[in-house]
């Protein structure tokens, strides 16, 4: 998946504000998964979608994405296009060589065979 809800923030001494971490990839792998609009919808609510949106710019998938959490107001066909981008992003991007910085300190932790590694030094 594309978005980590992991924050530096509640582990790293000193940080206040360790989300979302940002992301940069070497390598990324796009995976098919069956589409359930059910499941994605009942998603929407659980998304920090600002930091979604935000990851999916880094990696370059955001296209179609929109800039505020959809509503369920739209026509049927208009909302599953978008509910498949969504799909497409949570489900079907993977990272599996990069690596994810606390934007406040800059720490780097990472990603190797898709596993981020975010163990902390013991001063940390």
């Amino acid at each position: 998946a594309v978005v980590s809800t992991q924050s530096t923030g509640s582990h790293c001494k000193g940080v206040v504000n360790g989300f979302p971490l940002k992301l940069s990839s070497t390598q990324v792998e796009v995976k098919e998964v069956e589409f359930n609009a059910d499941f994605i919808t009942r998603m929407l609510e659980r998304l920090e979608w600002g930091a979604l949106v935000e990851a999916a710019s880094q990696l370059g998938v955001a296209d179609g994405l929109p800039e505020m959490v959809p509503s369920s107001g739209k026509e049927a066909e208009e909302e599953e296009d978008v509910l498949r981008k969504i799909h497409h992003v949570l489900l079907e991007v993977e990272i599996t060589e990069g690596e994810l910085e606390c934007p406040e300190t800059g720490r780097k932790f990472p990603i190797k065979n898709g596993i981020p590694d975010m163990r902390l030094n013991e001063d940390e």
